[in-house]
């Protein structure tokens, strides 16, 4: 290191040593892209911040991303952005069955297969049945 000069930080010293191995056309157009870059953001950010003021002096409405700086994706949707939905009423989870909700009245149960025996059905005989079973 030689004396009167400061150290450099460690990110120009590893950019120095990339820009190194390029030829000088090259780190030239580098350095110039760096510079125009720069110049742009600050071109961009001092428009938007005029557009802003000349909007508020004027009374005009200001969009959320030029009031902050950056928008979200979500404001620029338009039409195509998610409409608030109304809130159902107080309910419960079954509120919310839908098709698979349970049926308020039942039908009168079909007649299974023994109860069309008729005649054929067989016959209860006394002593027989669940009360006989139980006092046994």
């Amino acid at each position: 290191m030689s004396a009167g000069l400061t150290q450099a930080s460690v990110k120009t010293q590893i950019f120095d040593a990339v820009l190194g191995f390029l030829p000088d056309w090259v780190q030239i157009t580098v350095l110039a892209l760096i510079v125009l870059a720069v110049v742009v953001s600050w071109a961009v950010k001092i428009k938007r911040k005029i557009a802003y003021r000349r909007a508020v002096r004027t009374g005009q409405p200001v969009h959320a991303a030029a009031r902050y700086g950056q928008g979200r994706g979500a404001d620029h949707l338009g039409q195509y952005a998610p409409q608030p939905q109304p809130q159902p009423q107080q309910g419960s989870g079954a509120d919310h069955l839908g098709a698979y909700a349970p049926q308020q009245a039942q039908p009168a149960p079909q007649p299974s297969g023994a109860d069309l025996l008729g005649a054929y059905a067989p016959q209860r005989r006394p002593g027989e049945g669940p009360s006989a079973n139980a006092s046994a």
